[in-house]
């Protein structure tokens, strides 16, 4: 499944939880089934929220699990123009290929392990699709989408694009040697990922071969989900099973534990997973579709700046949108 894989893990530095200090470890406060969907011209989605309180996921607002699909030729699928404002959106390509395209002339393919992290903040139009080569031959496609909320304070920052290629992950592994961390935003035990980020998170894959266990540190003052990507396996201090197309939104805690079923099937031989967690925002969030703002004005003040124009087009024409 993954691209991103290392032929000598043990090489790697080691993730665990210091055992000198006892640590406590989260339990599973529920575990929320995603729903099947589609986006943009077509693309199938397992969405597990929104679809859960804002509270409890908070800070972000979004996930989506585009994929995992073999395409056949004529069949791949993109979102095409689109505008967005007040948050971010993070793109993980782990099989497949996209092709980015914004209104500030950021863009580019993002392939097999790269992310691509677009902070629309005052305003952005942009489009993900697939390169002409896979519609034409067809392939495997699977990604993951996740949007980022943003305080009131930063919704109005300058939009900005960040192509965060694969081979500048951190690395890391378990103790026991049998998982694979790769750390694309935020800290985990000390060691950072290349994603910049307004709104203080933790964004990781990891990779759990059957039986293994992951524990690590996490900070106190985040919360914690664990979204299943492929495989089955448990979450928490009370080893609550957890499957693919499953969210796992755990309690309070300063660390983390994920195992891998000794069991999986022949077409996901290994236990995905994604660690997500981030300090709460708190503030009051009112969504109309692509907009994320604080009040109902704020997104009729969107609509409009989209209208006129004023979040530009692709190619780029951005005409610097701002609060007024």
């Amino acid at each position: 499944m993954p691209a991103v894989t290392v032929q000598q893990p043990l090489s790697l530095p080691v993730v665990h939880v210091d055992e000198v200090t006892p640590a406590h470890y989260r339990g599973v406060a529920r575990v929320v089934e995603a729903i099947k969907t589609f986006e943009g011209e077509g693309f199938p989605v397992r969405r597990p929220f929104p679809g859960v309180e804002r509270a409890a996921v908070d800070p972000f607002i979004l996930l989506d699990q585009m994929g995992e699909v073999q395409y056949a030729p004529g069949e791949a699928r993109g979102a095409p123009d689109h505008p967005h404002r007040g948050f971010e959106t993070v793109t993980y390509m782990i099989d497949g290929e996209f092709v980015h395209r914004d209104s500030t002339g950021g863009g580019g393919v993002i392939a097999n392990g790269d992310t691509q992290w677009m902070t629309a903040g005052a305003g952005i139009v942009h489009s993900e699709m697939p390169p002409e080569r896979l519609v034409r031959s067809g392939g495997l496609f699977h990604g993951v989408q996740l949007w980022v909320n943003l305080p009131a304070a930063t919704k109005w920052a300058r939009p900005r694009y960040q192509d965060i290629a694969a081979r500048s992950v951190a690395l890391l592994r378990s103790k026991d040697g049998g998982a694979l961390v790769r750390v694309i935003a935020g800290d985990l035990a000390g060691h950072a990922g290349p994603g910049m980020t307004y709104t203080p998170i933790t964004y990781a894959h990891a990779t759990l071969l059957p039986g293994a266990r992951l524990d690590v540190p996490w900070r106190a003052d985040f919360n914690a989900l664990v979204y299943a990507l492929g495989g089955s396996g448990s979450v928490g201090a009370d080893a609550i099973p957890l499957r693919s197309g499953q969210l796992a939104i755990l309690g309070a805690g300063d660390a983390l534990r994920v195992e891998g079923a000794v069991g999986q099937d022949s077409r996901t031989p290994t236990f995905d997973v994604l660690l997500l967690g981030g300090r709460p925002i708190g503030e009051p969030v009112v969504q109309y579709g692509p907009f994320v703002m604080n009040t109902r004005e704020e997104i009729v003040q969107a609509i409009a700046d989209y209208q006129a124009g004023r979040m530009g087009r692709i190619p780029a024409t951005h005409a610097g949108a701002g609060p007024r």
